[in-house]
């Protein structure tokens, strides 16, 4: 397997791409223009490698940062409770599983990303521990109960026990827990887990955020709320602070919603509720279309089960609609295959979709160095003459996807005439990336295969 890595990432090295006599057209090792054009990658440190282990996971830092990765986003890396093994049952906030190594490993992973420019962000469970905590024991202050005494289990979690936020001892050690990593680790943020738990105050949240902002404001630590911000139920964490949410109802509305839909109008539908919503709330998205949640739980689910042949074209949607895209660990090949992360389920490396590999790289680049895909830029849908083709321009960036399932021929009024740089082709991009200049305008058709996809830039 470590040869296969290896290999991997010779060939993003060699595929750097280039048509003769048009100029270098780099799709690896690109930097974002701003950070609004960042790439989020979650990855689970046991899972990620054979080895599972920090310092496995740090050899593969060279690869990540070749596709182009902006932040780490690593899943609890806590030691777990037994009743599930769950990295969300957590034994100890200041200490790691001893299968992915030690701290000082995890030291060492959070600088050699540094060096390479990516920041590093931890998974912090704030709602709840494992059963077998020293806490329940040593602290049962700091857990809730219910009429009768007795500890809680949220929503039915037979693993882990609710904790209490109206005890001063139990906010003081968490939060010393945040300071821990931000001190002793260097980490950059948190992607904080049900942030939309009832039992959490918003209080709690916008004093530690902004504690935590102030004391390196030239780098001010980064909060992603796993909740999404814009549903009215949520709504009240507005004032917390965090710096991104996520963007959940847009990926149950094309999960389960969508799918394998062939209707332009149905999509737009939905992305403009997302639109709406995302303009009504302070925070900046986080775009997704599968994540350990959606790839393991509820029977698990690639992104074949979600999206069928969708999944291509919904890639480039996530990647230049709007929002911080985020990739999940085995998204670039493909995601083959379900993950167990209770068990650390290792991600198949060696089942690369060529198609969603060579699109991934692309897209990274594309939305690295086109400031019109920054995060919140303006979204213009453009007049087709299909009705299963749905585009979209953001600045010089124009986006066609066709959804349904017969190749077509399509013309927009809104296209501006000029020079074009193409930088997918779907027809093309199984064989690697690869840019084309092209002269456009209203009158010019643009051929689309079916569940294909075609993106330009203008010059």
């Amino acid at each position: 397997m470590k040869k296969y890595f290896l290999s991997l990432l010779s060939l993003a090295l060699l595929l750097t791409a280039c048509d003769p006599g048009k100029g270098q057209f780099t799709v690896d090792n690109t930097q974002p223009v701003s950070p609004e054009n960042r790439v989020i990658y979650q990855l689970n440190v046991g899972a990620f490698t054979p080895e599972g282990t920090f310092k496995a996971a740090q050899e593969q830092l060279g690869r990540l940062d070749t596709l182009g990765i902006d932040i780490l986003w690593l899943m609890p890396v806590y030691p777990r409770g037994a009743t599930m093994h769950s990295p969300y049952a957590s034994m100890d906030f200041q200490a790691v599983n001893p299968d992915y190594g030690t701290v000082a490993d995890l030291k060492a992973f959070v600088a050699a990303a540094h060096e390479r420019g990516m920041k590093v962000w931890l998974d912090w469970v704030p709602n709840h521990v494992a059963v077998e905590n020293p806490w329940v024991m040593e602290h049962p202050e700091y857990l809730t109960k219910d009429a009768k005494g007795q500890m809680i289990h949220p929503h039915g979690w037979g693993d882990v026990y609710e904790l209490n936020y109206q005890d001063e001892g139990l906010v003081n050690a968490m939060n010393s827990a945040l300071r821990f990593w931000t001190e002793e680790c260097d980490v950059d943020g948190f992607r904080c887990d049900y942030v939309s738990s009832p039992t959490i105050p918003v209080s709690y949240w916008q004093n530690i955020i902004a504690e935590l902002k102030s004391k390196s404001p030239q780098r001010p630590v980064e909060f992603l709320s796993e909740t999404d911000i814009s549903n009215p139920e949520n709504i009240r964490i507005d004032s917390c602070g965090f710096d991104y949410d996520y963007a959940w109802d847009l990926q149950g509305e094309l999960a389960w919603k969508f799918k394998d839909s062939h209707s332009a109008d149905s999509l737009k539908m939905i992305l403009d509720k997302f639109l709406t919503g995302s303009k009504a709330i302070k925070n900046r998205r986080m775009v997704y279309l599968t994540n350990h949640d959606q790839n393991y739980n509820d029977g698990g689910h690639t992104l074949r089960d979600f999206y069928g042949d969708n999944r291509y074209a919904l890639t480039v949607l996530e990647f230049t609609f709007y929002g911080m895209p985020l990739l999940y660990q085995g998204q670039e090949i493909g995601d083959p295959d379900t993950l167990n992360y209770f068990t650390d389920a290792k991600v198949q490396w060696s089942k690369a979709d060529r198609k969603m590999q060579h699109l991934v790289r692309t897209l990274v680049a594309l939305h690295h160095t086109q400031p019109s895909l920054a995060a919140d830029a303006p979204v213009e849908y453009l007049p087709v003459s299909e009705p299963t083709v749905l585009a979209y321009r953001r600045g010089p960036v124009v986006v066609l996807l066709n959804l349904g399932t017969a190749p077509c021929s399509v013309s927009s009024d809104g296209m501006a005439a000029g020079t074009y740089t193409q930088w997918l082709n779907s027809q093309t991009i199984t064989d690697g990336p690869s840019a084309t200049d092209v002269t456009l305008d209203a009158n010019a058709p643009i051929s689309l295969e079916g569940k294909g996809f075609a993106v330009f830039v203008k010059q």
